[in-house]
């Protein structure tokens, strides 16, 4: 700087802003090369840095233990239970595990290690990282939370259907084990909707739903499907209303508990009959289909949600971290755990099934083998077509379908009118189901061949509702976190808000036709928005921030340089591997016409009808808006109509460093600021013996404002200080609202 230059000092704001001593800073300071990363906030590269918690007043966990549970309640959620084995059962059985475990190590690691660490580092919920990471995308993180609250409506009534279940599982037998019986005079008749359905069937769609045949009939509200969503909310609303402090609490149950239960039905399941058919079922690998491209798709699909990128709950629960924990060992634990319990379930899940399948496939031979006796009896049938060892009263499955293939082969032309089934195991174990249709409804009907089927069945649906609340968790502290840091607004008042807010936008899925909107909600809302998301998260980090500089902060955050693959991913093969998602999601909405399964009750069957226009339009809506935030943001920031997000985060110095205002700072304290001077009676700052003075540091000042200070008022300073005739270096370091910036002062004072 030129001689006599004015002291440069940030302009007076109400922001904190860090400062020191120069005596301070040479005491603790290494010499740093601050150039290389503006997300830096001290230490030197390649060396650990022993961080305390910055005393920022942001909350902490209290163990390791509960954050990992915290991150397993997230990503460990409904869709490991009845989404993943779906998937297996539809693509290819075991070989769709190749793709998907391929997947995972592609993007799924990657991308989850990713957020987890810029969450650690900044200390910010999702607002907040991308606003400093990039503050031309800073609408990722509102996107982000927008998401969370469309998903967060929904996924809370799924909590709420488990909630009824659960209550009504309290019976013997349980409701939905019989078809119910209506009295018409003296006549006791079989209700014809359950009748030609089942009778687990017709109590979710006439006992629970309620629902209607269209999505146009609105219905009313379905008061039990009510209660249970207000019962959902205020057991979400007492989980988190006190923020980590209370919700980690709940996720040592709501975590570990799941696994519990799995483990028991898995025990119990692979002892029912016909189980270890489902289980072979379920791995036998269909090589051919796993080339397929919907395959892949899918996977890749699968593996994204199932982590929960993108909904800015994994971002909000590592800013409570240390900044020095080993955020990488987190992001394979987390995702390795997620994978077994995909498996875990999967097993649980096709074990049962098996024993239904094996159940319904003796029904059906009973039921055709009183067919055959019917036109055995009538001569439509010759008895030289029954085999002479078929015994009717103990027909066996083989025996059947030995008798079906021999009345097949004589009565080729007439066979059709016979209308006998083959009764084949193999087409019962192909019933692919997912969903609600598999946890309340084949799963539900299982159950009800169990010894000790309620038992059974509390067990499940609490179980059910413990993996809801873990997801509810994450997903509320996603939407929390991030308006928490950008308003001063207390905790509770926030979550009880949110919650009322949400009971009430809730209700739309709890009229009659309530089922079609979650639907809605379920293909629209989340999917491409959340795609998009994460691919500009990883395009923010890989490209315009640097994966090199990404890199070294790591190293110096971690004590370690993370593996070189790392870079490329991150760099290359996660974006394009994003790219090919996203075009394959939108060329599937494009060929797929829009629309829902409706319930017609005259046939007691699921029919698939188009949208009307105005849902069609709803759903397009619910793309849009949770996409709109992206260009407004980057709109308004180019031309600068809002201001730069960047300067709202407050990042700590290491080793503790006091936050002052210096608007409030007094003059003598600024003397010392300026001058390294101590006012009279107080111990000056201790200085290492002999420490080589290191020169001005230069830092980088991106985001700093540099203003004038009076050159009288530093002569008269120095003057009053009695110091010789000599050259001051005053080098003063500040950082402000997680930008840092360096401002050197030199004056020449002649003696």
């Amino acid at each position: 700087m030129p001689k006599n230059s004015k002291v440069t000092q940030h302009e007076q704001s109400h922001e904190h802003v860090v400062t020191e001593s120069v005596a301070d800073l040479l005491a603790h300071e290494e010499p740093l090369d601050y150039k290389s990363s503006s997300l830096n906030v001290g230490g030197v590269p390649g060396q650990k840095v022993p961080v305390e918690s910055p005393d920022d007043g942001r909350p902490a966990w209290n163990s390791k233990l509960e954050y990992i549970l915290a991150q397993v309640g997230f990503s460990v959620g409904l869709g490991n239970v009845w989404r993943f084995p779906y998937l297996c059962q539809k693509n290819g059985g075991g070989a769709y595990l190749v793709p998907y475990l391929i997947l995972l190590l592609l993007i799924g690691i990657p991308l989850f290690f990713l957020e987890l660490a810029v969450g650690q580092k900044i200390r910010r919920g999702s607002i907040g990282v991308w606003n400093y990471v990039c503050p031309h995308l800073g609408g990722v993180g509102v996107s982000s939370l927008m998401v969370c609250g469309f998903v967060g409506l929904y996924y809370n009534v799924i909590i709420g259907w488990s909630i009824f279940y659960f209550f009504q599982s309290f019976q013997h037998p349980l409701p939905w084990s019989d078809c119910p019986i209506r009295r018409n005079g003296t006549q006791a008749v079989v209700e014809p909707e359950c009748e030609k359905s089942s009778a687990t069937t017709y109590f979710w769609y006439r006992e629970t739903l309620n629902i209607t045949s269209t999505i146009a009939e609105s219905g009313g509200l379905n008061w039990k499907m009510t209660v249970s969503l207000l019962v959902a909310w205020i057991i979400v609303c007492m989980a988190v209303i006190k923020g980590i402090q209370s919700s980690g609490k709940v996720m040592y149950f709501s975590s570990l508990f799941p696994y519990v239960v799995l483990l028991c039905f898995l025990v119990r399941g692979i002892f029912l009959r016909g189980a270890l058919d489902g289980v072979a079922h379920m791995f036998t690998p269909k090589l051919e289909i796993m080339l397929e491209p919907q395959v892949w798709r899918e996977a890749a699909t699968q593996v994204f949600f199932a982590l929960g990128l993108g909904f800015g709950g994994v971002i909000a629960f590592s800013s409570y971290n240390k900044q020095d924990n080993n955020c990488h060992f987190d992001a394979v634990l987390v995702s390795f755990i997620n994978f077994v319990t995909s498996v875990l379930a999967t097993l649980v899940v096709f074990a049962v099934l098996g024993f239904k399948a094996n159940i319904m496939n003796e029904k059906c031979v009973i039921e055709n083998a009183e067919k055959i006796l019917g036109y055995l009896n009538s001569n439509v049938l010759s008895h030289d077509l029954v085999p002479p060892h078929v015994n009717f009263s103990h027909l066996s499955t083989t025996d059947y379908a030995e008798m079906y293939g021999v009345i097949k082969t004589v009565k080729e032309g007439a066979f059709a009118q016979l209308g006998l089934e083959p009764c084949l195991l193999e087409d019962e174990l192909n019933k692919a189901v997912q969903g609600t249709g598999l946890a309340f409804i084949a799963f539900t009907e299982a159950m009800t061949h169990f010894p000790a089927s309620p038992f059974w069945s509390v067990m499940f649906f609490f179980m059910l509702i413990n993996l809801g609340l873990g997801s509810m968790i994450g997903t509320m502290t996603g939407i929390t976190t991030p308006i928490l840091d950008t308003f001063k607004i207390r905790k509770e008042v926030l979550t009880v808000g949110c919650c009322i807010i949400a009971f009430f936008c809730g209700l739309l899925f709890v009229q009659r036709s309530g089922n079609y909107f979650v639907t809605m909600f379920d293909d629209y809302s989340a999917g491409l928005p959340l795609t998009i998301v994460v691919i500009l998260e990883n395009v923010s980090v890989a490209w315009i921030y640097g994966t090199k500089r990404f890199m070294q902060d790591l190293e110096d955050m971690l004590g370690f340089r993370p593996y070189r693959i790392y870079f490329y991913l991150w760099k290359y093969v996660s974006p394009f591997c994003l790219l090919i998602l996203i075009s394959a999601t939108v060329i599937e909405m494009a060929i797929s016409p829009p629309g829902y399964n409706a319930w017609v009750q005259e046939v007691a069957q699921e029919r698939f009808q188009s949208y009307p226009p105005w849902a069609l339009a709803m759903c397009f809506a619910l793309i849009v808006v949770a996409m709109l935030p992206l260009p407004l943001v980057f709109i308004a920031r180019h031309f600068n109509l809002l201001s730069d997000g960047s300067n709202k985060l407050s990042v700590s110095y290491r080793k503790g460093c006091m936050m002052k205002d210096m608007s409030n700072l007094e003059e003598q304290d600024e003397a010392r600021f300026i001058l390294g001077k101590n006012p009279p009676g107080e111990t000056p700052a201790p200085r290492p013996p002999q420490r080589a003075y290191l020169g001005p540091v230069l830092l980088h000042q991106s985001d700093a404002t540099v203003l004038a200070q009076p050159e009288a008022r530093v002569q008269r300073l120095s003057e009053g200080g009695g110091e010789p005739a000599e050259q001051h270096h005053v080098v003063r370091r500040h950082r402000v609202e997680g930008q840092e910036a360096g401002v050197e002062v030199q004056e020449h004072a002649d003696g």
